[in-house]
């Protein structure tokens, strides 16, 4: 049920986490060139992929979600802006890529890598990008190193594995690549873009599962994180990492 029910919520939304076309177009800014073949892993219903394929017109882009009706969304508003020619959707789990190694000048994901873990993620998709490509993830991080105590039990509880900014660009070099640029959505991108559709979307499922104890408990809990980020977001939020992979880089 649960996993079924967090579909539900999600589904229909414009974005499925924080994010705005601003951030996307300038994440994308601070990658030289013209990449030709994008990987947009966990794309949801597919903002980023549309923005990435309005700015990069001769790119082929190949987007990757484990939820069909998202791609199904997706391929729809593709074909409504003409951009369909472009872009290829696969169903698949973003740690079971199909994809040859060395296939990709740049893998993107918007909010989408802590699902894996950021380490796990970029270690695992490190493969499928060419000699030199470049990745740009977004991850959810702590901007001070003496947060509340309410926002530490909120992320021992759903995040544990959050990481300070800092040493998430420490994390990066590590792991063999160059970091090009970060810097860090603003709220607007929270509350504007994310947050205030979803809390539309959760007064409707109240009332629609209104006898459904399971489903009103995990509303609750999305109520609940909305609620610590308007408290708190000067504590944490998502910070975009724009990257290059190093050519004789680990592992």
């Amino acid at each position: 049920m649960e996993e079924s029910i967090i579909f539900t919520i999600f589904e229909g939304l414009p974005r499925q986490g924080p994010g705005s076309d601003a951030c996307t177009t300038r994440a994308l800014g601070l990658i030289p060139g013209n990449p030709l073949d994008i990987l947009d892993i966990g794309c949801g219903s597919g903002k980023s992929t549309l923005v990435l394929a309005r700015l990069s017109p001769h790119s082929k882009i190949t987007a990757v979600d484990i939820y069909q009706p998202f791609l199904d969304d997706l391929s729809e508003r593709a074909k409504k802006e003409k951009l369909d020619a472009g872009i290829t959707t696969v169903r698949a789990s973003m740690d079971d890529l199909p994809f040859p190694d060395s296939a990709f000048d740049l893998i993107w994901s918007e909010g989408a890598a802590y699902i894996m873990g950021f380490k796990e993620a970029l270690l695992s998709w490190k493969k499928f990008l060419k000699p030199g490509g470049y990745m740009a993830v977004s991850e959810c991080v702590w901007f001070t190193e003496t947060p509340s105590n309410e926002s530490l039990a909120f992320f021992n509880e759903i995040y544990p594995a959050i990481m300070h900014e800092q040493k998430v660009k420490a994390l990066i070099e590590e792991l063999g690549y160059e970091v090009l640029g970060v810097f860090r959505l603003p709220d607007n991108a929270w509350l504007d873009e994310y947050y205030n559709p979803l809390s539309r979307k959760l007064k409707i499922l109240r009332q629609k599962y209104k006898d459904d104890a399971e489903v009103q408990v995990i509303l609750d809990s999305m109520d609940n994180e909305m609620k610590i980020f308007r408290s708190h977001s000067r504590e944490y939020g998502y910070s975009f990492f724009i990257m290059r992979k190093k050519e004789d880089g680990y592992p």
